[in-house]
């Protein structure tokens, strides 16, 4: 009896590592394929040593194929099984290969986007920017390394977990489970959007609402303070009680402070809704940023903003 081939922990690797790049051969007529069956050679030339088998093998491997370029692993994880399996002599056709990529690819399509896109990125964005604004080299650094450090272990640990499981994981694909995974993650990711939007947005409003001058005691009156040593300390504790108002003989009120006043960060949140109102109506991203660059310079220019 011919020993059975099985593919090593290192071809695991080698194909984990190549599924990084899957969408690095993208096309309109099959989408990944071209980036899977990359994906998948190093496991194929283990397991067919035979010229033949292996041009058969890539070319059943270079059908349609599209999902979440993450997800997509525990699918290869499962393919990785199947391929291993037939070659040792199980009767596993291509039809039943390509059925189970197939059957898979749809369901947890739907689970990458708003687990991975949705959540963690604007996550670990969100920190990263937090502390870049701030002037520390640690924001992007962090953005960097946390990101590609989960995105590779998801990777690497969800292929073997299909590898393992093999072909019995896509029958758990038909459950609730992917659903109930699907709507946390969304909602997580609004609440943590919805949380940050007054420290991602700015938007502050010049036009003045108001001038007021301010009657005497309300201000710091510049010429009765002595010069040295003495008049500096009489400014401090003047401004110390009065306040930043204090400076000023006028007393202006700009619209951004009225509706400061109202609702905190009301602006911002609007300009979010209308952004995820264009987004939902299929506008492309690149058209937002564009048009929101062209009227933030225009109302610079007018003195609105």
């Amino acid at each position: 009896m011919a020993e059975k081939i099985a593919l090593s922990k290192k071809d695991r690797l080698a194909v984990a590592w190549r599924h990084q790049f899957l969408q690095g051969s993208w096309n309109y007529e099959r989408m990944q394929n071209g980036g899977w069956c990359y994906s998948i050679i190093p496991a194929i030339k283990k397991l067919y040593p035979n010229k033949d088998d292996r041009i058969a093998a890539l070319k059943r491997h270079l059908e349609f194929y599209n999902t979440h370029p993450y997800v997509s692993a525990p699918v290869m994880g499962v393919t990785l099984a199947l391929e291993e399996e037939r070659a040792n002599g199980i009767d596993i056709n291509d039809q039943a290969i390509q059925g189970v990529k197939v059957g898979m690819m749809g369901p947890l399509a739907g689970v990458g986007d708003p687990v991975f896109w949705f959540t963690l990125r604007p996550i670990l964005g969100a920190l990263g920017a937090s502390l870049a604004l701030s002037g520390s080299i640690v924001g992007p650094l962090l953005f960097f390394f946390a990101w590609n450090i989960i995105r590779m272990a998801f990777i690497w640990y969800t292929q073997e977990f299909g590898y393992k499981v093999g072909t019995s994981i896509a029958q758990d694909l038909s459950g609730g489970l992917l659903g109930k995974i699907t709507q946390g993650a969304s909602i997580l990711g609004m609440f943590i959007i919805g949380a940050l939007v007054q420290r991602w947005v700015s938007i502050s409003f010049t036009p003045v609402v108001s001038r007021v001058v301010q009657s005497d005691g309300a201000f710091i009156d510049w010429s009765k303070i002595q010069a040295g040593a003495d008049g500096i300390k009489s400014a401090l504790e003047q401004f110390a009680s009065l306040g930043a108002n204090g400076l000023n003989v006028e007393k202006v009120t700009t619209l951004q402070q009225n509706l400061d006043q109202l609702i905190p960060g009301l602006a911002a949140l609007l300009l979010t809704l209308l952004c995820c109102w264009l987004l939902k109506k299929k506008v492309s991203p690149i058209v937002i940023i564009i048009a929101l660059f062209v009227v933030g310079v225009l109302a610079r220019l007018i003195g609105i903003m």
